[in-house]
């Protein structure tokens, strides 16, 4: 018999590590080997030694922390190409939640689990889509792991964002979005919409929009906001972090329209506390249904909880009598969504 993952894939400190591969999987601390599932800052930590992940994971972390904080040697895996590491295989295939994201797929002794790191599964023209892996274990997040989190059609909210525009023209629209993943996707969908205006962008989005188009993904006319006067900002369009939105940077923009985007907009409350006018149910995360469709497409007999409402998606599966449990990794989940 083969052994139980649980013997050989296990939570320490540092985070989930493969002992007959000796690496670890997105660690929270600097390791000899890691393997990082995608570039945000929360999965993606400076200061190890060894690195392996997709070409666009490798290129954003040097983008974001530098070339040596990227990690010391840097391995690039592309999806679908099979490493062997000491006896596990290793692939990594696409998660859909940001450019260059990705499952970790490991092979060992007649085991298969996959460590889905953060995932989507709604539409996104600027990453690869997730695809579901038959495996054995299923590791995977739970950010909006609650019954509430229904995501409407991301297309339904950038046509809201279009006919606020159309109604307000004299009035500049300033979305809160997060610099990695969901300005570029807005962008992306606003041009799909039909939008070929100029885009004013915070400076906090501006070099990783050009990396995302030096990588292939066409973004179109994007300007700095912060060299553009009042006059050029009137009925413009302008993607900025949520944090910067309230602070002085943002108060510099003439009575604008603020929205932000994020799955979090679907608690009206938080959207209210926060002073949004127009709340854009946008997220880069898999909501309720999203996430029991993919745990049955998996076919794993067994789920692993990494962070998020587990409670609610571990009773779930015992509903649908599938074994899970909580991995409880502190760290995950910190960035914005």
């Amino acid at each position: 018999m083969s052994p139980h993952p649980q013997n050989w894939l296990k939570t320490t400190p540092s985070g989930l590590y493969c002992a007959p591969g000796d690496f670890y999987i997105d660690p929270m601390r600097a390791v000899p080997r890691a393997i990082i599932t995608h570039g945000h800052s929360d999965h993606a930590r400076p200061g190890h030694a060894h690195v392996l992940a997709t070409p666009e994971t490798l290129a954003i972390m040097r983008t974001r922390m530098g070339e040596e904080r990227a990690g010391v040697s840097q391995q690039a895996l592309a999806y679908g190409q099979v490493l062997k590491i000491n006896d596990v295989a290793v692939t990594l295939v696409p998660a859909g939640h940001v450019l260059g994201s990705a499952q970790v797929v490991m092979e060992y002794q007649s085991s298969r689990v996959v460590v889905s790191g953060d995932y989507k599964r709604q539409p996104d023209p600027t990453c690869a889509p997730f695809e579901p892996v038959r495996c054995d274990v299923f590791v995977t997040e739970a950010t909006f792991g609650l019954p509430v989190f229904q995501h409407p059609s991301p297309e339904g909210e950038i046509a809201k964002l279009l006919r606020s525009h159309a109604l307000f023209p004299e009035r500049t629209h300033v979305v809160g979005s997060y610099s990695l993943g969901k300005s570029q996707r807005l962008i992306a969908m606003l041009r799909q919409a039909g939008y070929d205006a100029p885009i004013y962008l915070h400076g906090a989005h501006a070099n990783l929009c050009a990396l995302y188009e030096t990588l292939g993904v066409p973004l179109g006319d994007l300007r700095p906001a912060t060299a553009a006067d009042k006059a050029q900002l009137k009925g413009a369009m302008v993607l900025a972090p949520p944090s910067a939105v309230g602070e002085r940077w943002g108060r510099r923009l003439e009575d604008p329209v603020v929205a932000q985007a994020s799955g979090w907009m679907r608690i009206r409350q938080r959207a209210k506390a926060s002073g949004i006018e127009l709340p854009l149910i946008i997220s880069d995360h898999a909501d309720w249904d999203d996430l029991l469709a993919t745990i049955k497409q998996t076919q794993a007999p067994e789920i692993w909880v990494t962070h998020g409402s587990e409670e609610a998606l571990i009773r779930a599966c015992a509903l649908m009598q599938i074994r899970a449990r909580a991995l409880r990794l502190v760290g995950y989940g910190e960035e914005e969504e």
